[in-house]
């Protein structure tokens, strides 16, 4: 499916407001610069219209438009990039890959129209503390599963369920092909908003997709967890901390750790028994 690249120049005060606005009319990913952000939506749930009647509220604001295909991210990363290890005990790579049998963890990961392999920091923080966290014959949920490379590692850190949840058709095909690959049979796969599993409850859940999504999302994350249940939340900078903090904090979540790596943040919060 095509999408619809929006990018916007403006003072970078702005920035959240308008990101804030544009997350309402279906832009569901943004990614932020000096001078402004750009934003995607998918092209069935563009309207230019309403586009423009967000930047036109605001002075000193342009923008850009354009079309663009979705990319072949397993023939990318073929060409680019090389295996990655996490913390040296967890190896990430593709079936191209040579598995290496010094990794306690090995996750095959072939991205097709996605890109969540460990590259990227918040990934990379997020499989890192789940190495350290209690998931032996908990439940757990994955918000925006992508690649599903989240949801493998909860598997194979022993969970007895896992949910996996997406919005993109080329994510839930990708995760699926994944978890055959991985060999998990343990996971179930939803695709839609994270509405999908409201009537289900949580050991952990994680969620890494961007701070406008996150803090609209909150409170649902909240009432999906078990009580002492932890919640790891990762895409978003190290500034935005203090802001899902505290709107975690509205909801009954307490921060418990906080990594930072190439000024991108990942928070563990959890759910104390009231």
């Amino acid at each position: 499916m095509d999408f619809i690249t929006i990018s916007v120049k403006c003072p970078s005060d702005l920035s959240d407001v308008i990101i804030a606005e544009l997350f309402e009319i279906g832009f569901d990913s943004f990614q932020e610069f000096d001078n402004g952000f750009e934003g995607s939506c998918e092209t069935s749930s563009f309207s230019e219209a309403a586009a423009k009647e967000v930047i036109k509220k605001y002075r000193e604001v342009s923008y850009s438009l354009k079309e663009e295909e979705k990319v072949n991210w397993n023939k990318e990363w073929e060409k680019n990039y090389d295996p990655i290890q996490v913390d040296n005990k967890c190896l990430v790579r593709a079936t191209f890959h040579q598995p290496d049998p010094s990794m306690e963890y090995d996750i095959v990961v072939n991205p097709k129209m996605s890109f969540g392999t460990g590259h990227h920091a918040t990934t990379y923080q997020i499989l890192s503390y789940q190495m350290t966290l209690d998931h032996q014959d908990k439940k757990v949920l994955d918000v925006g599963c992508g690649t599903g490379i989240l949801s493998i590692m909860a598997a194979k850190r022993g969970a007895s369920e896992v949910m996996a949840t997406d919005i993109d058709d080329w994510c839930i095909e990708n995760s699926q092909e994944n978890f055959s690959l991985n060999q998990v049979i343990n996971i179930q796969l939803k695709k839609g908003q994270v509405d999908v599993v409201r009537d289900f409850k949580f050991d952990i859940v994680i969620a890494n997709i961007n701070k406008n999504v996150l803090m609209d999302q909150v409170k649902t994350y909240s009432s999906l967890l078990n009580d002492n249940g932890y919640l790891l939340l990762s895409g978003f900078y190290k500034a935005d901390v203090p802001d899902l903090i505290h709107e975690s904090k509205k909801h009954g979540l307490l921060s418990k750790y906080e990594t930072t790596k190439e000024d991108w943040a990942m928070v563990v919060l959890t759910k104390p028994k009231v």
